[in-house]
């Protein structure tokens, strides 16, 4: 996921449709970037579940899956936590 997200044009895409459902013409305009290079984002984003497509009519509206970013930040927020606690627990070298 961090890595899907690490990428500015995906985390742009992302951004775009925290706003709202968006088609791909909505996201070419948007970004500046070609039609095929936002079609493939996208089908990254499906594969990994942050996206869900909707048909339309002529039309496929791309939404984000609330709950993968509320999982990914709470395994985040989980790995932060862990850390605060235990800064100060050095392992021994052997």
């Amino acid at each position: 996921m961090i890595r899907l997200l690490a990428d500015p044009l995906r985390a742009q895409i992302v951004a775009l449709l925290a706003e709202g459902p968006a088609c791909t013409c909505h996201l070419v305009e948007d970004t500046g970037a070609k039609q095929p290079n936002i079609s493939n984002h996208l089908r990254l984003l499906r594969e990994a579940g942050l996206v869900v497509s909707e048909p339309q009519g002529r039309f496929t509206y791309y939404r984000l899956v609330p709950e993968a970013l509320e999982a990914a930040a709470g395994y985040l927020t989980d790995m932060a936590s862990q850390a605060r606690a235990r800064s100060e627990a050095r392992r021994e070298c052997p």
